[in-house]
């Protein structure tokens, strides 16, 4: 069984959504990242980087391994099952494409949003060039999906669990600072809609229960 160790941020129910949507079975230990549970040797052990989330399995010998990393650990998944990554062809690197999109930019981009946003040293122009770059790359996001149903193209994928934690906080803890920004992303309001109706994703994102 798949034990994954996460925390109640966006980039930690990635995962949870991923096994929810795949009907894998596993368990979950929780990483309190409020009590610096991720510089413990044994959670290090898994995640060098004192990042969440990390996974353990089990190879086809019976040996547990474990890797780290958001992106690795749903490109795993996804090739483990066969589900919602293209086995091969341009569909396939279009998905790793907006994957790598998301970590790479839309996810740090909004985590300093936050960071900058709720810091009791203000920054002006740390807070300006934040938000636009994280309009910026909404305004992207939203031109992508008035082309196609979903991130990487005709089908739902890896790419909008990526997605999905980071843009939804659009509307939730970062609404102060970018809300009104979505008004004029209606493709990516319509996005968030579609993708927030799934049972597999409003499962994910209510984990880890703590």
């Amino acid at each position: 069984m798949l034990t994954l160790h996460t925390w109640t941020t966006p980039n930690g129910r990635k995962v949870p959504i991923m096994l929810e949507e795949l009907g894998l079975p596993y368990t979950i230990k929780t990483v309190n990242l409020q009590e610096n549970e991720q510089f413990q040797p044994a959670f290090l052990a898994l995640s060098p980087n004192n990042k969440i989330p990390a996974i353990e399995d089990t190879d086809e010998n019976g040996k547990r391994f474990s890797i780290f990393e958001s992106g690795a650990i749903l490109t795993y998944l996804a090739e483990k099952t066969g589900k919602l990554l293209p086995i091969s062809g341009p569909e396939r690197y279009k998905v790793l494409e907006w994957l790598h999109w998301q970590i790479g930019g839309l996810g740090p981009m909004l985590g300093q949003v936050g960071f900058f946003t709720r810091s009791e040293e203000k920054s002006g122009l740390a807070i300006k060039h934040f938000v636009d770059e994280a309009d910026r790359l909404l305004t992207v996001m939203d031109k992508q999906l008035s082309q196609h149903d979903y991130i990487a193209g005709a089908a739902y994928s890896i790419a909008d669990i990526a997605c999905y934690p980071w843009a939804v906080g659009v509307l939730d803890k970062l609404k102060p600072a970018l809300g009104d920004k979505l008004d004029s992303k209606p493709h990516l309001q319509r996005w968030l809609k579609r993708i927030g109706e799934r049972p597999a994703v409003q499962r994910g994102m209510a984990l880890p229960r703590i």
